[in-house]
């Protein structure tokens, strides 16, 4: 599947930058506003796999429209307990979006997402090719 839309995670900033910035906020510990995706190719359909470890999936939406897959949550990071001094804080929720453009030939009927263990799993099944139609002529 080789149309699909990334973003840079970066906001325009240089590597250098974002390493500089990622190593003096939160301790080094990333945050990447999208989850990462594996996107593999069997012979009857695309898969997309995202990583959504945190999120319930009533807290995630996945819609199609105009041939574009769309993966969304507003999900947040809840504000501290009262009284609560966190001392290190590595876990956190933001809301993002994804966008991945289908390719011609997908059955967009048919696609089904299956949610376990923190890994959302949207299945893209490939439309039947219609063959031609072969036809005998008899010639005489």
């Amino acid at each position: 599947m080789k149309y699909y839309v990334t973003y840079n995670q970066n906001n325009g900033l240089s590597n250098f930058d974002s390493l500089f910035n990622d190593l003096f906020s939160d301790w080094g510990a990333s945050r990447s506003k999208i989850p990462p995706v594996d996107i593999y190719e069997t012979e009857k359909s695309y898969v997309i796999e995202a990583e959504l470890a945190g999120y319930k999936q009533e807290e995630v939406q996945v819609n199609v429209d105009k041939h574009v897959l769309k993966l969304s949550s507003n999900k947040e990071t809840l504000k501290d307990a009262d009284g609560r001094k966190n001392l290190v804080r590595e876990r956190y929720f933001r809301k993002f979006e994804r966008s991945f453009s289908l390719p011609e030939g997908i059955d967009e009927e048919n696609i089904e997402g299956e949610f376990s263990d923190g890994v959302l799993t949207i299945t893209l099944p490939k439309k039947k090719e219609v063959l031609p139609k072969t036809i005998e002529v008899k010639i005489k």
